[in-house]
């Protein structure tokens, strides 16, 4: 049996030891206790009863649970963020201050397959967690409210290229920073990103081009944002999107409501910023001195 190239080898290595860790277990605990909840929530919603004494019609029961799973979908990117940076703030550098990464590089390795297979090790990682939380959050939903969002792969795919985006961002800090700070750095450019967006489009609304500006940049800097927005507009019904239509522009402004998908000149940056964050990390593990 032929042996496999380093990448896969260090992709595998990198896939082992992130499991052995007790933070995916735990993970996948609350990911399960938050889609319990969750589902008996969205049960309620179709129980309740308004002044009249009756339940709500199966279109109010749509429009809401869309919104709420919008909400929900949220706090899921952000523990899928939160868990990304923490996973990869320490990826290289842990080995380095620790010296494991001299008996790595003894052997015929190069530095850039160390960094292209601990990439791809954790993006498996974050893939299946961001499919599995998703189809489970959507099974639950489908079950309580029998909602489904319009376009669930989309939705899917936007969240898990921002686990992605988070997942490389931190990669690249690690080659340079220690753990905690790179981990801490990465959360906290996730979060301006989201306000940035949230002020571009407050510039939108009020037709101010530097405002929106601020927005733009931000995006093209960190694009979770953008992925983030992509993947309202995956769970949006057409009735709440011909509302936000009628609202006029300030509708937009809105963190938890997007009324277009985004862009293919965006989504084709989205493409260009992984190869460049990738290539980045691995020009500044080259040139690091150990």
């Amino acid at each position: 049996m032929p042996a496999l190239p380093p990448v896969l080898v260090i992709a595998r290595l990198t896939v082992q030891e992130a499991s052995r860790r007790r933070l995916l277990l735990a993970l996948v605990i609350l990911t399960l206790i938050v889609v319990g909840i969750s589902a008996w929530g969205f049960y309620k919603i179709s129980t309740v009863t308004g002044p009249n004494g009756k339940p709500p019609s199966h279109e109010e029961v749509i429009i809401v649970s869309s919104q709420l799973l919008i909400f929900v979908t949220f706090v899921y990117s952000g523990v899928l963020a939160l868990s990304a940076a923490v996973v990869a703030g320490p990826l290289i550098s842990n080995e380095v201050e620790s010296g494991l990464i001299l008996s790595i590089l003894a052997r015929p390795v190069r530095r850039s397959e160390i960094v292209i297979g601990k990439w791809l090790g954790l993006a498996i990682l974050v893939t299946i967690y961001a499919v599995g939380s998703a189809a489970l959050e959507m099974t639950a939903v489908d079950w309580a409210t029998t909602y489904v969002p319009p376009h669930p792969v989309e939705l899917i795919i936007y969240v898990g290229l921002e686990g992605l985006a988070l997942l490389s961002l931190g990669l690249l800090l690690s080659t340079r920073l220690s753990g905690i700070t790179g981990g801490v750095i990465a959360l906290v450019a996730w979060l301006m990103a989201w306000i940035g967006g949230i002020v571009g489009d407050i510039g939108t609304g009020l037709q101010n081009e530097a405002v929106q500006d601020v927005g733009i940049v931000s995006r093209l800097i960190l694009p979770t944002d953008g992925l983030w927005r992509g993947a309202i507009n995956a769970m949006e019904p057409d009735v709440i999107l011909a509302q936000l239509r009628g609202a006029g522009a300030f509708a937009r402004a809105n963190p938890f409501a997007a009324l277009d998908p985004p862009p293919v000149a965006f989504l084709l940056w989205v493409a260009v910023w992984f190869s460049l964050i990738l290539f980045l990390s691995i020009w500044s593990f080259r040139t690091r001195e150990i």
